[in-house]
């Protein structure tokens, strides 16, 4: 699914227009047709319903899907009240003949001044289409106004297409925006969604489909994109009927140091549940009774260190390895790190410690193997790439990054954005805040190396892999709450996500 900046989206709604073709007026008829019914059965309303809806709506496109929802309301014989912020004399010609429509029944109320704005309570049903996605300048005026009164009132708001105030494809921070708890968009995501600073503002979204003219989307070239169950679909193979443990490739796990041979468990549980054919782990000397004890399935070979990793082993029977977690910063296991990119060749997963090594030694970053995939949280990252000062700028460093090291990235977070070495980001559509824990990382890193050594190519492994880790989540915490949830809990639920696809 694609993320299309503002422009693109006014050139999508044109397009669908000439070549459906259809006239602009009917398009925003089929667009709040959809709005309208999805508010219907969402808050359940009835001509019976208590709660009072109160549409505020702009003079542009927006508020004229505002009037054309309170026209469609009255015809289900659902009472709202209208008010239309003037905050220009220019209005759109779509909000003309809806505004002409909806006098033919009631008259909307006009807001021109503060003095006009009604009063609002907790128990309002506030739909908000003052402004939409075109939006590229702060609110100001009467504007302003009705959306600082709109965001005290402690009222359910819900927004058309985006809130108004928020930039679709930019951060504006410290201006006035709706705090909506929810918005229906038509037919794409926007980027605003997607952004750590937007979270006040964008509680719950969904998306509507209009029937804009797929070819139009075909069309929009974007570096941007949403997983969607559909996609991740498409990606995943099938297991042969006659194949084997060979098949899926023998997988490479450097994990763990003296008091962090959790977060090795932890990657390889997660491996093993996730399709390797054979795996084999490499830790500490002190860990060999731990692992072959709590994970009989998986070969354990030691260093000859008893709590650091310092050697390499033999990487010539392995399709791809996996390192990072739990391994530490030290010395030794640095200059292990220096000699384990000499001798690599194949796309790897690197995580946690060794971005940490890798951080520390930029120069480390020019040996990596073409594709690997490096698996950071934000402050990860931070030390990789270096500090941003929005959500929107590290975007862009992850870009910048991964073209300049020809990896594939997965910066995590609540939409884990996954960048390829052309600077192409899909951003991903599972997963809860209950997965905010220790561990969860080393889960992710498991299940993508398993992935990479059945054969994936890098970036699918990459994107099923955060997918399926998302899925696994959201099972453990419709089961457990978010709460309670721990990293097993995701290992416990991959079964689940995995069934989704077969």
């Amino acid at each position: 699914m694609k993320i299309l900046s503002a422009k693109q989206t006014r050139f999508l709604d044109n397009y669908t227009i000439e070549h459906e073709p259809i006239l602009s007026i009917d398009l925003m008829e089929r667009a709040s047709e959809r709005f309208t019914n999805w508010l219907i059965k969402k808050y359940n309303l009835t001509e019976k319903s208590k709660r009072k809806i109160k549409i505020f709506t702009g003079v542009g496109n927006n508020g004229g899907d505002g009037l054309a929802v309170a026209r469609m309301l009255l015809q289900w014989s659902i009472k709202a009240e209208t008010y239309i912020v003037r905050f220009s004399e220019n209005a759109s010609d779509d909000f003309k003949t809806n505004e002409a429509r909806l006098s033919k029944i009631i008259e909307p109320i006009n807001i021109y001044g503060a003095q006009d704005i009604p009063d609002l309570t907790e128990d309002d049903l506030i739909i908000d289409a003052i402004f939409g996605s075109g939006l590229s300048r702060p609110l100001k005026g009467i504007a302003a106004d009705v959306v600082s009164k709109i965001n005290a009132s402690e009222a359910t708001i819900i927004s058309i297409d985006i809130p108004s105030g928020l930039y679709c494809d930019a951060i504006n921070e410290d201006e006035i925006k709706v705090k909506a708890d929810e918005v229906l968009s038509f037919q794409l995501p926007k980027l605003a969604f997607l952004l750590a600073e937007n979270e006040a503002y964008i509680k719950n979204w969904e998306i509507a489909d209009i029937g804009l003219l797929a070819e139009g989307i075909e069309k929009a070239e974007t570096n941007f994109h949403f997983l969607n169950k559909e996609f991740i679909a498409s990606k995943i193979k099938p297991r042969g009927r006659f194949s084997h443990k060979g098949t899926y490739g023998h997988l490479l796990i450097m994990a763990g140091s003296k008091g962090k041979f959790g977060a090795a468990q932890l990657a390889i549980k997660a491996a093993l549940k996730s399709g390797a054919g054979l795996l084999t782990s490499f830790v500490p000397a002190c860990a060999f009774e731990i692992i072959q004890i709590a994970i009989p399935e998986a070969m354990c070979l030691t260093d000859i260190h008893q709590e650091v990793l310092t050697e390499v082993p033999d990487l010539e029977t392995y399709k791809s390895l996996a390192i990072g977690p739990g391994i530490g910063t030290g010395m030794q296991t640095r200059k292990m790190m220096k000699t384990l990119l000499e001798k690599l060749e194949k796309p790897s997963v690197f995580d946690a410690d060794a971005l940490n090594i890798l951080a520390k030694d930029p120069d480390l970053l020019k040996k990596l193997p073409e594709n690997s995939i490096l698996t950071p949280h934000p402050k990860e990252f931070d030390r990789l790439a270096g500090k941003s000062k929005n959500s929107l700028e590290q975007l862009e460093k992850l870009q910048q990054f991964c073209k300049e090291n020809k990896v594939v990235t997965v910066l995590k977070g609540a939409y884990t954005a996954i960048c390829n070495p052309e600077g192409t980001i899909y951003f991903n559509s599972t997963g809860n805040p209950g997965m905010a824990t220790g561990g969860s990382g080393d889960v992710l890193t498991g299940i993508i190396a398993a992935l990479l050594s059945s054969g994936y190519e890098p970036y699918d492994a990459a994107r099923i892999g955060v997918y399926l880790h998302g899925m696994a989540g959201d099972f453990a915490a419709k089961e457990l709450s978010m709460t309670a949830m721990s990293a097993g809990d995701i290992i416990a639920n991959l079964g689940k996500a995995y069934l989704e696809f077969e």
